[in-house]
């Protein structure tokens, strides 16, 4: 398991979609000529079903709190076929220093994450994988391949991505995986599908809720958990950055800090769900990680917290649909 090639179907996929498009068009179908039966059909492919929220939290909490980092490291230039040392410079740092100095954190604060890591992260940095293992409180989820973007697969690629994933990081990590955030947080009409199709117990890439909640396909339940992200609540958006494209945000971490500090009150107020997506590569940075830490000493200096990975969460939850 040492080596990895970026699958032919990426680009295959890619034409088909653009393919799909321009056959649309071919045939006149503007979206307002699109009949009501046609735009339900197609919204309700993946919907949100009932609230998981508990009564109560595990200890009587009045919040869950669920931090989690997606290692991506050199997968988003290598998907993108960017050949540039000084691009796959900045997905090295992520493992050389900012997964260390992350660990260092939760170490000290005693908590629990979530590490969402594509399969070729774990193939080019098996030692910072198996230091989030070894930790004993920390879970690895699935996060594709090589970061790949689903809507542009043909299914049969996706699912042959996703299951190459799932069986490479059971084997790293000594166990099957039960969760999943897809790259970008990038759903096909498929995703839902072959995430059945694995077993995983939950998402974490949808945005339907707060809180939360069972997914439903075609208006039917399906089981699956769904642990919702938002921009917002991404590090992304505030700090990252492209040379030569759009990103290029100017946010003081101190700004960062008043909005996810903002959010968490609200859901402590409302004892419902306070959840993180961060990156290694941004957060991990020395303003960024010690941001970090104020929120973390934040958060517990409330009464009735309680701070697990996104399986756990998703296990106590999934209580619900009983």
């Amino acid at each position: 398991m040492s080596s990895f090639h970026i699958p032919h179907g990426f680009l295959v996929g890619a034409v088909l979609f653009l393919g799909a498009c321009s056959e649309q068009q071919e045939q006149g179908v503007q979206p307002w000529e699109r009949t009501v039966e046609d735009i339900r059909s197609e919204i309700g492919l993946v919907r949100a079903g009932k609230d998981l929220t508990p009564e109560s939290w595990p200890g009587g909490a009045r919040v869950a709190v669920a931090l989690s980092f997606d290692f991506d490291s050199e997968t988003n230039a290598l998907r993108d076929d960017e050949h540039s040392p000084g691009e796959h410079s900045r997905g090295e740092y992520s493992a050389r220093v900012a997964v260390p100095r992350i660990l260092a954190l939760l170490d000290e604060h005693a908590v629990p994450a979530s590490f969402f890591i594509p399969a070729v992260t774990a193939l080019l940095h098996p030692a910072e994988v198996d230091a989030i293992v070894a930790k004993g409180m920390h879970e690895v989820g699935m996060h594709g391949w090589i970061h790949e973007r689903n809507s542009l697969l043909p299914e049969e690629t996706e699912r042959e991505l996703m299951k190459r994933a799932y069986d490479l990081l059971t084997e790293v990590t000594g166990k099957p995986p039960v969760g999943i955030r897809t790259p970008s947080w990038d759903f096909s009409r498929a995703t839902l599908k072959l995430i059945r199709e694995l077993g995983l117990l939950y998402d974490s890439s949808l945005m339907a809720d707060d809180r939360p909640y069972e997914l439903n396909e075609n208006d039917e339940p399906t089981g699956v958990v769904e642990l919702p992200v938002e921009w917002m609540l991404d590090d992304y958006p505030y700090f990252g950055f492209s040379r030569f494209g759009s990103v290029r945000p100017h946010i003081k971490p101190r700004d960062v800090l008043e909005v996810w500090s903002a959010e968490f009150e609200k859901a402590y107020e409302e004892g419902t769900m306070f959840l993180l997506t961060m990156h290694p590569k941004y957060i991990g940075h020395r303003s960024r990680i010690m941001m970090l830490e104020e929120l973390i000493e934040f958060i517990k200096s409330h009464e009735g917290v309680w701070i697990a990975t996104h399986a756990v969460i998703a296990r106590y939850v999934a209580g619900e649909f009983g």
